[in-house]
C-alpha cells in the first residue's frame, strides 16, 4: 500500500514538473502594470518597423533600458540590411536552428524563403545538414556563422574570404547578427516564450 502510495506522490509531483517546465516564464505585462520606461519602450517598438510587441521583446520589457538599447541594434541588423534581405534572413536561420529556437524560426522561415532563400535549402538547414546548392555568397555566409557558433572562432580561410566578398564591415555585421539572434535564443529558451502556431515544420533538437 505504501509502495502504490508512494509511486502515485511520485507521478504527481512528475506531472506537476512537466507543466511547470511548458510554462512561460516572463509572460506580458498588463499595461495598467507597467512602469513609464516600460510604456516608452513599447510605444517605440509598436511604432516602428516591427509595429507589435511579441517574442523576446515580452519578457526583454522587465529590463527596459536594456531592451531600449537592443531593439535598435536589431532595427538596424535586421531592417537596414546592411547584407540584403536574403542572406540576413538565412543567417537568422542558422542561427535560430543552432539554439533549437521555435519563435524565431516560425518567425524568419517564412520571411526567408520570400526573400529568396530556396526551401530545400531551409530544409537542410531545419535537419541540421549541410545545404547543397547555395550560391556562392550563401556558401561563404553557411560557413562563416557555422563555424563562428559551432567552433567559437572563424579559420583564416573561411574568414579571408567573407572579407573579399563582404568587406570589413560586412564582416562585423554578419558577426552582428548571428551575435544579436543568439541572444535572443537565449532569451527566448531562458524565459520559455511560447513559439506560437506555424505551419513551419516543428525543430527537432539541433544534431551535435
Amino acid at each position: 500500500m505504501k509502495c502504490k502510495t508512494a509511486f502515485r506522490t511520485g507521478c504527481v509531483a512528475l506531472a506537476a514538473i512537466s507543466v511547470l517546465a511548458a510554462q512561460e516564464r516572463m509572460p506580458a505585462i498588463p499595461e495598467n502594470k507597467m512602469t513609464d520606461a516600460q510604456k516608452k519602450v513599447v510605444k517605440e517598438i509598436t511604432a516602428g518597423p516591427r509595429g507589435v510587441l511579441n517574442g523576446p521583446f515580452v519578457p526583454l520589457l522587465r529590463s527596459p533600458e536594456f531592451e531600449d538599447r537592443l531593439q535598435k541594434v536589431g532595427e538596424y541588423l535586421r531592417y537596414d540590411k546592411a547584407l540584403g534581405r536574403k542572406l540576413t534572413e538565412f543567417i537568422i536561420l542558422i542561427t535560430a536552428r543552432q539554439w533549437t529556437q521555435q519563435f524565431e524560426w516560425n518567425t524568419h522561415q517564412p520571411v526567408a524563403l520570400q526573400a529568396g532563400v530556396k526551401p530545400e535549402i531551409a530544409a537542410a538547414i531545419t535537419d541540421g545538414r549541410h545545404p547543397v546548392g547555395m550560391a556562392e555568397d550563401e556558401e561563404i555566409v553557411y560557413d562563416y556563422c557555422t563555424e563562428l557558433i559551432q567552433n567559437k572562432s572563424v579559420s583564416d580561410v573561411t574568414y579571408t574570404r567573407a572579407v573579399i566578398r563582404f568587406g570589413e564591415k560586412g564582416v562585423i555585421d554578419m558577426t552582428g547578427v548571428v551575435g544579436y539572434y543568439s541572444l535572443l535564443g537565449m532569451i527566448l529558451n531562458a524565459t520559455r516564450v511560447p513559439a506560437g502556431e506555424s505551419k513551419t515544420p516543428r525543430l527537432p533538437e539541433f544534431p551535435h
